[in-house]
């Protein structure tokens, strides 16, 4: 699986979450980037993308993520290590 496709499927994942038909995030999207994006929701987005790829982010990995760019990338080794 690509990162391209990785983002696609993240996006969508993002727009359930955040509730937000319209939002298109980019691999340098980060918290800052969308208003919606809080403690409660990021925890939420986590857990979405985590069962969504069926895999599971360390917490190191997780307080790592400064973008979108960062989850991607980490969710592409684990996909493709798998």
């Amino acid at each position: 699986m690509s990162h391209i496709e990785i983002l696609d499927q993240i996006n969508a994942i993002f727009r359930r979450v955040f509730e937000n038909d319209s939002l298109q995030i980019q691999m340098e999207t980060s918290a800052d980037d969308v208003d919606e994006w809080d403690s409660l929701n990021h925890t939420v987005m986590i857990v979405e993308v985590e069962k969504h790829f069926n895999i599971k982010f360390k917490l190191k990995e997780v307080l790592s993520f400064q973008n979108v760019g960062d989850m991607v990338n980490i969710i592409h080794s684990k996909v493709t290590s798998a």
